[in-house]
């Protein structure tokens, strides 16, 4: 099964928390903090796999999730840094926000894309030991490994696109000019996936060719298998636009090829720009001033017109090499770049809270407290004392003052509930 669209949840491995610990040996009365720092977690990383042409294994595994850093411990010792977990990929594959429909990165290349970072590991008590704190009783938690939905989107990397209305002869072009073995018959959407082939030019010189089914009027905005497939010309350098012009499905040629033209400017502005070459097939069937009329027509636009006839091969090596020609003064194949973030969170955004007073309880609403209260330690005066100075510099403090608070009211900042001591 041909799936060139997938959608995942992928998650990095979350850092492992940093230890409190003593050395406690004998003759050693105070040895002080010696709590190791944790693991960082797995990174996400993507890679192409050569061995891959479509993304049919993400519709039935979904969810990736890396693992965790391990947790630092005493004697100093640092937890262990999780494996990364590598996600393999047919070569050419976009990797997009599902959420935004942001670039991430283009898997193209031989190089593996980190796509999710793993968690910084926690530090132990020994990294907060200082002359004048010299038992800190508390540690840092590993932080969070990002996690997000992304959409893989196969792109074919081709150099050349074959593009038509179906049953002009693209399936049979292709298998007489390279090694592909498309399915050929004489019905509409007889290929139903894209359909890959190395063209060789003589020694040294070769290009790949996509044959793009699925074309047809209304394809830009998704009639036939329209968008299914367009998507896979937006890499090609050139495309060769396949006519009948022997008319033998009851359409006009011309026609044709301006209808092709103007789906592929409605899906894409850009793809209407690339340079094309049109063959002509099927000029056995093709009266002679059937084929004047078509080819005065390309003369008059100067697009370069081949008269071929697929079926018995001929007239297609000259098409080949006139491909090849063209190709070696164009650009190398579209490589997508990853696009920057373009949502800047502010201080102020970040640091929102809201207060809200309930049966004498002053609640107070702050997602972004919520990593610091889990590295705080109740029960060590100077990591409070951290922890209130958090709550002066936000100005949660101030607000609960301008609510009436008194000493001796209760507090509750995300469920956590103590008792108020200006």
């Amino acid at each position: 099964m041909f799936v060139d669209v997938a959608n995942i949840y992928i998650k990095a491995g979350n850092g492992g928390d940093g230890a409190v610990s003593f050395r406690r040996e004998k003759y050693i009365p105070a040895g002080g903090p010696d709590g190791g720092d944790g693991g960082k977690g797995g990174d996400v990383v993507v890679v192409a796999d050569d061995n891959l042409s479509t993304l049919a294994d993400f519709r039935y595994k979904r969810k990736y999730v890396a693992q965790n850093g391990q947790n630092g411990s005493s004697r100093n010792k640092t937890g262990k840094s999780a494996p990364d977990l590598v996600i393999r990929v047919p070569r050419g594959t976009l990797v997009k926000d599902t959420k935004t429909g942001r670039i991430i990165a283009d898997i193209s290349g031989d190089e593996p894309v980190v796509i999710a970072k793993g968690g910084r590991g926690g530090w132990g008590n020994a990294r907060f030991a200082t002359p004048t704190r010299q038992i800190p009783q508390f540690a840092k938690k590993g932080m969070p490994g990002e996690e997000l939905y992304v959409t893989f989107e196969l792109k074919l990397l081709a150099d050349v696109g074959l593009i038509g209305y179906p049953n002009v002869g693209k399936s049979t072009l292709i298998s007489v000019v390279s090694e592909a073995k498309p399915k050929i018959a004489n019905y509409h959407f007889t290929t139903l996936t894209p359909v890959l082939g190395v063209v060789r030019i003589g020694e040294g010189t070769s290009f790949v060719l996509a044959d793009i089914p699925g074309l047809i009027e209304g394809a830009g905005e998704g009639a036939g298998l329209g968008h299914q497939f367009l998507r896979h010309v937006e890499r090609c350098r050139l495309l060769i636009h396949v006519i009948d012009v022997s008319g033998s499905e009851g359409r006009d040629p011309i026609a044709d090829f301006e209808v092709i033209n103007n789906e592929l400017k409605v899906y894409n502005p850009e793809l209407s720009q690339l340079p094309q070459i049109v063959a002509g097939n099927k000029c056995d069937l093709a009266d002679e001033e059937s084929l004047i009329k078509v080819k005065d027509y390309f003369d008059r636009k100067d697009i370069p017109f081949f008269p071929i006839t697929a079926a018995i091969n001929k007239g297609t090596d000259a098409l080949m090499k006139y491909a090849a020609s063209m190709l070696a003064k164009l650009p190398p194949i579209k490589i997508f770049e990853p696009e920057p973030l373009t949502e800047v969170i502010s201080d102020e955004d970040d640091r929102q809270f809201e207060i809200t007073v309930r049966d004498g309880m002053y609640i107070v609403k702050a997602p972004w407290l919520i990593k610091i209260m889990e590295e705080t330690n109740p029960n060590d005066i100077e990591s409070m004392q951290y922890f209130q100075r958090v709550l002066q510099n936000s100005g949660i403090i101030k607000a609960l003052e301008e609510k009436g608070i008194s000493e001796g009211d209760t507090v509750s900042i995300n469920d956590f509930e103590f008792e108020y001591v200006p």
